[in-house]
């Protein structure tokens, strides 16, 4: 691949990209040129494709990241990496918070399993990754579809496999989201397996099934809802606390106490969707008022531009965020007339 001399234009400027190998540049361009169309989208430019040409045009620093994103997608497909529109989404997004869109490249954090390496899809993931390699206990709290989850699965099982860690546990609390979970049938463990499902999903991406069952046989890998914790301590463990959200402040503090020496423990949850009683205070919120800034403790905070899923997660997770503003800003205004008021209140009925 090479650069041609840029042009200059009244309202930016112009760059064109030379690729030079054949086979590899329909993969770049997408079916119909669709890759080309979403980076259009994404960074607000102009690419047209002529031959085995790519002109760039817009302002000067649409261009340059334009062009920056082209060739990184470039030298992946030159190492033999897939090219879809999960990897171009992630290079657009990380493009545009201001990150070097090269996944997975040195320079960026990267979680490197033997199914190969799993790198960030946005600013805040790279910032998770990092605090997952230097800290011995990690919160990570935002939205759904951010990747908090799956990403400290691949750390459990990049430790797990490079002998770092003996085991890996996996937890959740059982807590009914509106289902009656007594009403399920089987026993115990038929009925709490599909409130872990999720952390089996994650598993089997990271390594074979046969592996995974042989490991779980052995006890190498144990999946097993919050209550089975209590009177444990973990060592040499890599432990996930997932839906930390729906726990209750002594569950929280039990699990949080098992730490014992060689383990790493991750707290995944979504502040916004606790499925706990009314009045009852969630755990995560608890730990993260109190023990937050403790030497040793990271906490990786997650929005909605972290969202990695489908794009309409991103603007569902935005228009309930605006909502539940807007509610705030209602209730706030009727306290500021109360106080403005106190006749008209329940007193002076």
């Amino acid at each position: 691949m090479t650069q041609l001399a840029p042009a200059s234009a009244a309202t930016g400027r112009a760059v064109t990209l030379q690729f030079n190998d054949n086979t590899l540049l329909p993969l770049l361009l997408g079916d119909h040129d669709r890759h080309l169309v979403r980076i259009e989208q994404g960074l607000g430019v102009r690419l047209s494709c002529r031959g085995n040409r790519v002109a760039i045009a817009g302002t000067a620093e649409q261009v340059e990241m334009a062009q920056l994103l082209l060739q990184n997608l470039w030298h992946r497909l030159e190492r033999g990496e897939a090219l879809g529109k999960a990897e171009i989404d992630a290079a657009i997004r990380l493009a545009n918070q201001d990150l070097d869109p090269r996944l997975p490249l040195s320079d960026l954090p990267a979680i490197r399993t033997r199914r190969g390496a799993v790198g960030p899809r946005s600013a805040g993931q790279a910032a998770y990754i990092e605090a997952l390699a230097r800290n011995e206990m990690v919160f990570a709290v935002g939205p759904a579809g951010t990747g908090k989850t799956y990403l400290a699965v691949a750390q459990a099982v990049a430790m797990l496999q490079a002998g770092k860690v003996d085991r890996i546990i996996l937890s959740r609390p059982a807590v009914e989201a509106g289902e009656r979970l007594g009403f399920l049938p089987g026993d115990m463990k038929e009925k709490v397996d599909p409130y872990l499902r999720p952390l089996y999903d994650a598993l089997h991406d990271m390594m074979p099934g046969d592996q995974v069952i042989r490991r779980m046989t052995s006890g190498e890998i144990e999946v097993a809802p919050l209550a089975f914790m209590r009177g444990r301590t973990l060592a040499h463990a890599y432990a996930i606390l997932d839906e930390a959200q729906n726990t209750t402040p002594m569950q929280m503090k039990m699990f949080l106490t098992r730490m014992g020496e060689g383990t790493r423990m991750v707290i995944t949850g979504d502040l916004s969707q606790v499925d706990l009683p009314n009045g009852v205070p969630s755990g995560l919120r608890d730990a993260l008022e109190t023990v937050e800034g403790v030497p040793g403790i990271g906490v990786a905070r997650f929005d909605k531009q972290d969202v990695v899923r489908h794009p309409l997660v991103a603007r569902i997770v935005d228009a309930y965020d605006q909502r539940d503003a807007a509610k705030g800003d209602v209730a706030n205004e009727r306290r500021r007339d109360a106080r403005a008021n106190p006749a008209s209140g329940p007193a002076g009925a």
